[in-house]
C-alpha cells in the first residue's frame, strides 16, 4: 500500500513560555526530517511569533489559536473561535500533531482541526507522563511516523545578536549570568540567596550579570541591592536571541525553573537550575544532567539552601566552592 504524501502538517502547542516552545524543537525537527517538503504550521499563541521567525527551518508559519474553549491559555471568545476554526480547517492538514499536553482538554480542539490524520495522546498513544517534556513530544512525533532526529535543543543566534550581547558586557572578563526571575512567583528562588551566590561568584573572579525581562526588573534589583559585590543588571535589555548569546559567553548560568534554563541548554552553556519543592525536575530539567545541574531542596525543605547552589555552581566552574 502506497503511503499518501503529507503536504500540510499542523502542530498544536498553544503554550506561552520560551521553554515551552524550545522543548518542542526536537519533535519539530523529527517532523521536518520525516516530511522535508511539507508546509508545517504551528497552532500557537501570538507570543510564539518570535519562535516561528527564528525557526524557519522547522516551521513555516503560525496560525494563532483564538477564542476556543478547553485551552487554559486562550480566552474563550465565540466570534474569535468562529473565525479561527474555519481558518484552521481551510488549511486541509494531512497530519495534525497534538503537542499541547495530555489531551484531557486539548484533544477536543485537535479533533476540530479537521486533519486527515490526527496523532495525539489519548487518541493514538497513551500519554507518556513518565518521560521528560522533550521526550513526551518526541513520542507523539514517533507515533506519527517521524522518528527522532536527536533530542538536543537548539536556538539559532545571528551575528547581530552576538554583537549586541558583547556590547552589554564590554571589557568584562569571565562572566557568570544569574536569572532570578520566573514567569511564576512560586518558581523564584529567594533574591537573598541569589545575592549570596553572586558574591561568591565575584569572589571567584567572575563578573556577575543579572538577566530577566522588563517585568522582572524588581527581582533583579532586589538581588543587586542585597549583593556586596558589583553587579551588572541587564533586566529588560535582552530579547531571546541576545539572552542566548549572553549565556553562550558565560562560564556558568544559574536560573530558576523557567525558560532561561532551556535557553542555556539550547546554546550549551554550563548551568545550574534551581527547583522548589513543588517543582518537577524530572519533567522540566534540561536532559544533560552533567552540563545542566539541577538542585532541589532537602527533604522537608521548600527551597535549596544557598550553599547547595553555590557548590553546584562551583562544580560547574571546575572550582572548589568556599
Amino acid at each position: 500500500m502506497t503511503a499518501i504524501p503529507v503536504a500540510r502538517v499542523g502542530v498544536l502547542r498553544a503554550l506561552p513560555g520560551v521553554g515551552d516552545l524550545l522543548c518542542a524543537v526536537p519533535a519539530l525537527r523529527a517532523v521536518r526530517a520525516a516530511h522535508p517538503r511539507a508546509r508545517i504550521t504551528l497552532l500557537g499563541l501570538p507570543a510564539a511569533g518570535w519562535f516561528v521567525d527564528r525557526f524557519r527551518h522547522l516551521v513555516d508559519d503560525l496560525l494563532v489559536v483564538e477564542g476556543v474553549t478547553g485551552i487554559p491559555e486562550v480566552a474563550p471568545d465565540g466570534p474569535a473561535a468562529a473565525r479561527f476554526l474555519p481558518a484552521a480547517r481551510a488549511r486541509r492538514f494531512d497530519l495534525a500533531l497534538q503537542l499541547h499536553g495530555s489531551g484531557v482538554t486539548s484533544n477536543a480542539l485537535a479533533r476540530r482541526l479537521g486533519a486527515r490524520r490526527l496523532v495525539a495522546p489519548g487518541v493514538t498513544l497513551r500519554y507518556p507522563d513518565h518521560l521528560p517534556e522533550v521526550h513526551r513530544m518526541l513520542a507523539v512525533a514517533a507515533a506519527a511516523g517521524c522518528p527522532p532526529a536527536g533530542d538536543h535543543l537548539e536556538l539559532p543566534v545571528p551575528a547581530a545578536e552576538r554583537a549586541a550581547a558583547a556590547r552589554l558586557v564590554p571589557g568584562h572578563g569571565p562572566l557568570a549570568c544569574l536569572h532570578p526571575g520566573a514567569s511564576r512567583d512560586e518558581n523564584r528562588w529567594p533574591p537573598g540567596r541569589f545575592a549570596a551566590l553572586g558574591d561568591h561568584l565575584d569572589g571567584w573572579g567572575l563578573a556577575v550579570a543579572l538577566t530577566g525581562t522588563a517585568g522582572e526588573a524588581p527581582v533583579t534589583a532586589a538581588v543587586a541591592r542585597a549583593m556586596r559585590a558589583p553587579v551588572l543588571d541587564l533586566a529588560g535589555r535582552t530579547g531571546v536571541g541576545t539572552l542566548a548569546a549572553l549565556f553562550a559567553r558565560a562560564r556558568v548560568v544559574v536560573s530558576n525553573d523557567t525558560g532561561a534554563a532551556h535557553v542555556a541548554a539550547a546554546v550549551g552553556a554550563a548551568s545550574v537550575v534551581v527547583f522548589p519543592a513543588a517543582g518537577d525536575p524530572d519533567r522540566w530539567a534540561p536532559l544533560d544532567a552533567a552540563r545542566h545541574r539541577r538542585v532541589t531542596p532537602p527533604p522537608g525543605g521548600t527551597w535549596p539552601p544557598a550553599d547547595a547552589v553555590i557548590e553546584a555552581a562551583g562544580a560547574q566552574l571546575g572550582a572548589v566552592a568556599r
